[in-house]
Parts: C-alpha cells; sequence; structure tokens
C-alpha cells in the first residue's frame, strides 16, 4: 500500500501519471535517474548529479519563486521525469520560466505530454499565472515537439542564452497564455 501513499500527496493526477514536490527522500531515485539519462540530457540539460546538488535544488525547491514537480507514473511510482517553475514573479507579471526533463527509459512513451498537461493546469488555476515560458535549445526536437503539442507559440531566439555543462547556447524561445490555454481546454470539451 505505500504507492497510495505517495499518490496521496498529489498536486494534480492524470490517467497514468501524477506531479507533486520533491522531498529529501527523492534523493537517491533522481540522482540514479540522472546517471541513467546521461546521455539523453548531455548538452540539453544538467539535472542535479549528486548530493550536493540535490540538496541545493530541494532548496530552490522550498523558495516563494520557485516550483519544483516530480513526475510519477501511477501504476508504480516510478520516477519518469521532472518539471520546474523557476523565476516565478508575481504583481503585474504573474510569469514564470518552464524547464523539463525525462528519464531516459521512459523518453517517447507520453508520459511528459500527459504531465505537462498536469503542470500547466497548476500553473494557470492553482499558483494563478499569466504566462509560461519555456527556452529550448533548437537542435532539442523532443522537446519543442513537446512545448508544440501542449499549445506553446514560439516567440523568438536567444543567442547564448544560458549555460549548459559549461557551454552557452542558443535557444528558442517558447510561450504560452493563460488564455490561450484555457481556449485550448476549451477545444478539448468540445471535441
Amino acid at each position: 500500500m505505500p504507492a497510495r501513499k505517495k499518490q496521496t500527496e498529489a498536486l494534480l493526477e492524470g490517467k497514468r501519471v501524477y506531479i507533486r514536490n520533491p522531498r529529501a527522500e527523492d534523493r537517491r531515485e533522481v540522482l540514479a535517474l540522472t546517471r541513467l539519462s546521461t546521455r539523453l540530457h548531455r548538452g540539453l540539460v544538467a539535472p542535479p548529479a549528486d548530493d550536493a546538488a540535490f540538496a541545493s535544488y530541494l532548496e530552490r525547491c522550498a523558495r516563494p519563486n520557485f516550483e519544483g514537480l516530480l513526475l510519477r507514473r501511477r501504476e508504480d511510482d516510478a520516477l519518469v521525469g521532472v518539471f520546474n517553475l523557476s523565476e516565478i514573479v508575481r504583481g503585474n507579471f504573474q510569469s514564470a520560466y518552464l524547464g523539463y526533463y525525462a528519464g531516459e527509459p521512459y523518453a517517447g512513451r507520453g508520459y511528459m505530454t500527459e504531465g505537462l498537461r498536469l503542470v500547466l493546469r497548476h500553473a494557470f488555476e492553482n499558483l494563478k499565472l499569466h504566462r509560461v515560458e519555456a527556452n529550448i535549445q533548437p537542435t532539442n526536437a523532443a522537446s519543442i515537439a513537446l512545448a508544440r503539442r501542449a499549445g506553446f507559440a514560439q516567440e523568438g531566439f536567444s543567442r547564448h542564452y544560458l549555460k549548459i555543462s559549461g557551454r552557452w547556447r542558443d535557444h528558442e524561445r517558447w510561450a504560452l497564455l493563460a488564455e490561450d490555454w484555457r481556449a485550448k481546454q476549451g477545444e478539448k470539451a468540445k471535441g
């Protein structure tokens, strides 16, 4: 019955996956997934790879401007991916940056698509954000396809935008507004 206990702490549940905030006891599983996914993540993302990096990640998750979300499979609570809403700005902006990555054993199985739907629902309904922006390297076809499926629109290109694995990397800027997300939800309900 431990699996149900974990799921009851879910922020939102989908058909196959759920999201919840990370905790200290997730350290071993997050680090193991990072090790399994080194080839997939190389040059695209730098997830926590050791105890100190995971502790730093948990510290960021405790801040009001950061929301870490673990994506877990409902059938067995396996950690399949991670989403982060960072630099959450309130006031007249109501915006956040979205970052995400799948674990290599679970990539290409639709878990991230379902998980992103939950994350966006959380961002727009629970956190009351107006805008979510994802910055994605132009060569990362899987992440661009995921953003497109979720309704994100490409807004621009940022040269040497983010330093990953020791190199400044170009990124495409993709964004989704709350009103566009709501309109897409209405279309799904009709169809």
